[in-house]
């Protein structure tokens, strides 16, 4: 859900990556390696076949299973790295030369097994960039004198005419030059916007035509539109998510160099090859290739009862030791509902015509603010008027004409070059209304953090060890500002755009291991690029891919099934570990024969693997704020 920048991050160890094998064989080769040992068994001890006829299945079982294994094997010697999957390879090698093939192959079940719990337990990244894809069309309709002709997305030049056609996909960014209707922008801002569209209103590619047909003109090419740059970002994001060391990586990392020293010096006290084999199994490391998976399974399945859904498997090891947590404001840790607090209108103006005026032409607007306005005016029963070339380009506020009077709003850092008697800036956010060219009004207005939102934000650094939280956002400095206090959070950055969020999260997590929550397409890029990403709603199905679990007002409680999924994980691993190295013992001593220590292991491993199921187990209380 994620090396993220070019220098691995301090926080974030190489990665040694565990054996892999396509989902299928996993499977596959599992079921095929456990029926060879059971026709072996029946072969062997119940029709009393020669050793040889028994042991063909077994044949089986290590070349299907064997031969990846050791493929992959001499890549990580090649490479110098010691996974938690090395022994296993060790023990089938020896097992082979030892002719030990009933060994053998209950090695290559346990670790096939293992691989394909982790499978079933992960999911692909490639996810995010599907669902982008899926939100495009292949075709737009360019308007020609005989009618409308379906051309490819490629064919797009600037400046000429196209048709979208109701409830479809906007193609390009442009502008609207007949028709009026309205477009579902929610893809990028995370927010339920209708917006209306009337000649000279923009449009964005990606957005979601409503009941009318609408001809823009495009003003981008589709590669250079809106749309084709989070894309883009979205993708970069994807090709360079973090690999962090999982768990069980970092704990084979001095497992397995021990294992190897335990059997080579039973081996050269005894003179017995049979005993480094005999080590070497019951030092095969279950508990790492299976109770961890089944650790994290369970904690899926709990987030799940609780109302989570997990999209990445692999955060619920690494959410408990993010020590930087990055909020999005609108949305996330507010409403994301702004509302119209004060009209500050000028000499000769009333709150009435003012009001009027600027919902009337706010209905064509993108702003987070057009809907606080909008229903301030219903709320006092004022009328709607007729608007006309209303646009809103960047720099110059939204301007239109209003049943033929020139409105603009816009914020008043556009307006410092003019000799203007504006009240003094107040916290929040706030725009400024023109009627023919003269001041009006002042709004202002307020968005509310909810109610649980400051109690969450204080009580992260005592109970969950944060060292930073920072507010990121793209709503105007003031806004942040105020809210900041009101929740007290000291880091703030405002006006950010999807690109600067990413560049933000991407040097905090070269600092430290990082926590994002936020809703809204624009913030996939900077979710996948932190260690973990949490999305905050199921509005977007992009964002809910991008990150690595989607929570309903829930964070907390992730947080916490994060901690317990880690604990017992770690209980069951090294739990499992200390039995295997008595049991390491006992074999370099020459106590347990090889199959002796393929059943001690099988032991071991279902005591690990019991104790990583409690992790699915209800819990009364997971949250702590």
């Amino acid at each position: 859900m994620p090396s993220h920048v070019a220098a691995t991050p301090a926080a974030a160890e190489p990665q040694v990556a565990p054996f892999r094998l396509s989902q299928p064989k996993e499977s596959y080769i599992a079921a095929l390696a456990a029926v060879c040992i059971a026709v072996s068994l029946v072969l062997e001890y119940g029709l009393r076949a020669s050793t040889g006829v028994s042991a063909i299945p077994l044949y089986l079982a290590l070349v299907a299973g064997g031969v990846p294994l050791l493929i992959d094997l001499g890549g990580r010697l090649l490479n110098r790295e010691f996974g938690s999957d090395l022994l296993a390879g060790i023990s089938v090698i020896t097992a082979i030369l030892l002719g030990q093939y009933l060994v053998g192959a209950i090695v290559v079940l346990m670790l096939s097994g293992g691989a394909a719990l982790e499978h079933y337990a992960t999911r692909r990244a490639s996810a995010v960039l599907d669902a982008l894809a899926r939100r495009m069309p292949t075709i737009a309709h360019r308007k020609t004198g005989a009618g409308m002709l379906d051309i490819a997305l490629a064919d797009i030049a600037i400046g000429e005419s196209l048709v979208v056609l109701p409830h479809e996909i906007c193609p390009v960014d442009g502008t609207v030059v007949s028709g009026h209707g309205s477009m579902d922008e929610s893809y990028l801002t995370g927010e339920p916007f209708e917006i209306s569209k009337t000649p000279g209103s923009e449009v964005l590619s990606g957005a979601v035509n409503g009941e009318s047909a609408i001809t823009i003109v495009a003003s981008r090419l589709p590669v250079d539109s809106r749309y084709a740059k989070i894309m883009e970002v979205v993708r970069s994001s994807e090709q360079n998510r973090t690999r962090l060391r999982r768990v069980g990586d970092r704990i084979g990392a001095w497992y397995t160099p021990l294992a190897v020293a335990v059997a080579s010096a039973g081996w050269w006290a005894s003179g017995h090859a049979e005993r480094f084999l005999a080590v070497m199994v019951i030092a095969t490391p279950c508990p790492l290739l299976i109770a961890i998976p089944v650790a994290v399974i369970g904690g899926i399945s709990l987030a799940a009862r609780r109302g989570i859904v997990i999209k990445n498997p692999a955060m619920l090891e690494q959410i408990d030791t993010c020590r930087t947590i990055i909020f999005d404001k609108t949305g996330t840790l507010t409403y994301g509902r702004p509302s119209l607090t004060d009209v500050l209108c000028a000499p000769g103006f009333e709150v009435e015509q003012v009001l009027g005026a600027a919902a009337s032409l706010e209905i064509y607007s993108r702003h987070p603010l057009a809907g606080a306005i909008v229903r301030a005016a219903q709320e006092r029963g004022l009328p709607l008027e007729s608007v006309d070339l209303a646009s809103e380009k960047p720099g110059e506020g939204l301007r239109g004409l209003v049943a033929g009077q020139a409105v603009r709003i816009t914020g008043r850092s556009k307006l410092l070059q003019l000799p203007l008697n504006l009240p003094p800036p107040a916290e929040g956010l706030e725009c400024l209304v023109f009627l023919d060219d003269h001041y009006a009004a002042a709004l202002r207005f307020h968005d509310e953090p909810r109610a649980e939102s400051h109690s969450f934000v204080q009580h992260l650094l005592p109970r969950h060890r944060a060292g930073k939280v920072i507010l990121l956002s793209g709503d105007r400095e003031h806004e942040v500002q105020y809210f900041a206090c009101q929740l007290g959070i000291a880091e703030t950055h405002a006006g950010k755009s999807p690109e600067e969020k990413l560049a933000i999260v991407r040097a905090e997590t070269a600092e430290a291991r990082t926590l994002y929550v936020g809703d809204g397409i624009n913030d996939a890029p900077a979710m996948m690029k932190a260690t973990v990403g949490v999305a905050f709603g199921k509005d977007s199905d992009i964002t809910a891919e991008a990150a690595d679990a989607v929570v309903l007002a829930k964070v907390d409680e992730l947080m916490h099934i994060g901690r317990r999924m880690r604990r017992i994980a770690l209980q069951s691993a090294l739990g499992g570990m200390t039995l295997s190295l008595i049991g390491m013992a006992a074999a370099a001593a020459g106590y347990l024969p090889p199959i002796a220590g393929a059943i001690a292991q099988e032991v071991i491993d279902l005591a690990a693997v019991l104790n990583a199921v409690r992790v699915a187990l209800p819990e009364q209380e997971l949250t702590d704020f």
